[in-house]
């Protein structure tokens, strides 16, 4: 454990579980970017907790990393098996850790496109080849969250809050999700949603600006048209006359 700690310290900020029980419930409870596990734990093994993790929406998408001292075949496919991201042999350099931890992340990064285009707001990119399948439980979750935030479109008083009740999850672990999934706060997940769907109906052109606004949830057709020209780079009207004239 010491040795572990002081391979993290100072490129991390370190939570500690002093065994699986213990484990599992702080993932579940924060959220974090990576978990690093041993697999001889008392309480629960590091299967067990990999399991029990990624079988979870909540925390399904968080690389974990395996450590045991068993080097055989057969425990590393059943790490594997459990969704361990990566498996690391005891003893390990920390350089190796340390490796495998940033390629986990950047992995993590690369997928966010994926998860964008099932939120619908990357419709024209393409998810890059060098990753993993995503999981199907994080896919889920994400168009869980997009269907929720669709149902409430015209719903000016719709707020994370409520979000956060209707896929039951707190402020801190939907946050922390979208995040790593997306890259977004729920705030700007909800907003880009409102926003790529006021695209949409704006090139209905039988209806103004105004009501637009309104049935994408902007109560403020002036505010509106600034967040949309903060995004798009042209106002509403601009946008849909480029569009309509494209078309």
């Amino acid at each position: 454990m010491q040795y572990l700690r002081s391979c993290l310290q100072d490129q991390y900020q370190i939570q500690v579980a002093t065994n699986g029980r213990s484990g599992i419930e702080k993932g579940l409870e924060l959220v974090p970017d990576l978990i690093v596990s041993d697999v001889m734990m008392p309480e629960k093994d590091g299967f067990e907790v990999c399991r029990t993790l990624k079988a979870d929406s909540r925390t399904s998408h968080i690389p974990i990393v395996l450590l045991t001292a068993k080097a055989d075949v057969e425990s590393r496919l059943e790490g594997l098996e459990k969704g361990a991201d990566a498996y690391l042999p005891k003893p390990f350099l920390q350089e190796e850790l340390l490796l495998r931890l940033r390629k986990l992340l950047e992995l993590r990064k690369k997928l966010q496109q994926h998860y964008l285009q099932i939120a619908g707001l990357d419709p024209g990119g393409s998810t890059p080849r060098d990753i993993p399948d995503p999981s199907s439980v994080d896919d889920h979750f994400v168009e869980a969250v997009r269907t929720v935030v669709e149902a409430h479109l015209d719903d000016f008083d719709f707020t994370v809050e409520e979000l956060c009740r209707e896929v039951t999850l707190s402020h801190s672990q939907l946050h922390r999700k979208l995040s790593a999934l997306t890259g977004l706060s729920a705030n700007k997940f909800i907003r880009y949603i409102r926003l790529n769907k006021a695209k949409e109906l704006l090139c209905r052109p039988e209806l103004t600006v105004t009501a637009v606004a309104f049935d994408t949830g902007f109560n403020d057709p002036s505010y509106f048209g600034r967040i949309f020209k903060k995004e798009f780079g042209l106002t509403p009207m601009e946008w849909r006359e480029q569009h309509l004239t494209d078309g």
